[in-house]
């Protein structure tokens, strides 16, 4: 994708009985604790992408806090970046927790938007992108920039909605949406899917399974009723805990900041 990538490790100095042994380091101590850990990067970087990981389009950053997801933050904010990428769901039940954790601190308060890859997922070419819309506004800002990453791929977009009994109008909507899309964006290779379903999240991981989508994309919705509001919450929640396809999180107030030239 033509992409500068910052390859970024966060720690924390030792504890003791939940105190920092050293809570003002002395200048080689902490020198040297950030040679170790980025000697610890460099080995695993070496070891998973081989031995030709070494361009200018990738660089490495230690960041040390005792916050994963404040480390996390102040290292995209540093490089300005326009995207981060994270792993979901470690190899024990700990570190599930915290990963679980750090993931959905970062859909909720990151400056940019979120990427978060499953454990077990390989890389596939990108040819479905599927999109999960409620039929706002801010949802046509979102799906421009995934087109501008379909693009690159020759990937299609499907935009689905799951309409329950309680909303009479979604096929109105349906239509009203596909005509300001189209005023708004010129990519071609976009379909639309109304669902009609009670429970939305399992409709969703089904028709995800269906279409076999490599790639599902939400917003994080900021405004609006509050029932509303913590429910597509919850369901944001629910995708990045799914972990059968990497998830993009686009907050509202920094969907506008995506433009893919820079990742983290």
């Amino acid at each position: 994708m033509g992409t500068r990538l910052i390859v970024t490790h966060v720690f924390d100095y030792p504890t003791f009985l939940g105190t920092k042994i050293l809570s003002e380091p002395f200048p080689q101590l902490e020198k040297d604790a950030f040679k170790t850990h980025r000697a610890k990067l460099v080995q695993f970087c070496e070891e998973h992408l081989g031995g030709n990981w070494e361009n200018p389009n990738l660089q490495l950053e230690v960041v040390e806090n005792k916050s994963a997801f404040k480390g996390i933050i102040s290292a995209a904010e540093e490089w300005r970046a326009y995207l981060i990428v994270i792993g979901i769901k470690g190899d024990n039940a700990l570190r599930k927790m915290i990963m679980g954790s750090t993931t959905k601190h970062l859909i909720e308060k990151a400056p940019c938007p979120i990427l978060s890859i499953p454990l077990d997922a390989s890389y596939m070419p990108i040819k479905t992108i599927v999109y999960a819309t409620d039929f706002e506004e801010e949802d046509v800002y979102a799906i421009r920039k995934v087109a501008e990453m379909a693009e690159q791929f020759d990937a299609e977009i499907k935009v689905v909605h799951i309409s329950t009994k309680k909303e009479y109008k979604g096929k109105i909507q349906m239509e009203w949406f596909k005509g300001m899309l189209h005023k708004k964006i010129s990519y071609e290779k976009i379909n639309f899917e109304l669902l009609n379903s009670e429970d939305v999240f399992n409709t969703l991981r089904i028709y995800l399974g269906d279409c076999n989508a490599d790639l599902i994309v939400m917003l994080e919705r900021e405004k609006g009723g509050f029932l509303k509001k913590w429910f597509h919450r919850d369901l944001v929640k629910k995708m990045e805990s799914y972990g059968r396809a990497p998830l993009l999180s686009f907050r509202e107030g920094n969907h506008q900041l995506f433009y893919l030239s820079a990742v983290l």
